[in-house]
């Protein structure tokens, strides 16, 4: 299985940005839900929002409730992550990833696949 993410870039302070994450290779896309996490240098990744591909149920880290937007294209077999209202402490490198059979955490060590990261800047 292979994760693909993109849609990074650099944005000011308010502004807005659109992750995808494009998912191959598997069996079933269902047979995964998809999380996003964000790394800055420093620190610890952070999960931010990942999805169940059934039941399409989102969770959201409590710093971007209200103001992100996941969701996932079972068809296109891609999850998004739609960014509004961003702020500076929303930058880092952000990634995607893929648990088997589990239902979506925000914990990085519960998950089997990842995909590479996409790179957000956000100027104040």
């Amino acid at each position: 299985v292979q994760l693909q993410a993109s849609g990074g870039g650099s944005v000011q302070a308010g502004g807005s940005l659109r992750l995808s994450c494009k998912v191959s290779g598997f069996r079933r896309f269902i047979d995964y839900d998809i999380g996003w996490f964000r790394w800055v240098p420093g620190k610890r990744r952070e999960g931010i929002s990942c999805i169940g591909t059934i039941d399409h149920q989102p969770i959201y880290a409590d710093s971007v409730k209200g103001r992100f937007t996941i969701s996932s294209d079972n068809e296109k077999a891609t999850v998004s992550l739609q960014m509004d209202r961003l702020k500076p402490e929303d930058a880092g490198v952000y990634y995607c990833a893929g648990i088997f059979s589990d239902p979506c955490t925000l914990k990085d060590g519960d998950y089997d696949v990842w995909g590479q990261g996409t790179q957000v800047t956000v100027s104040s």
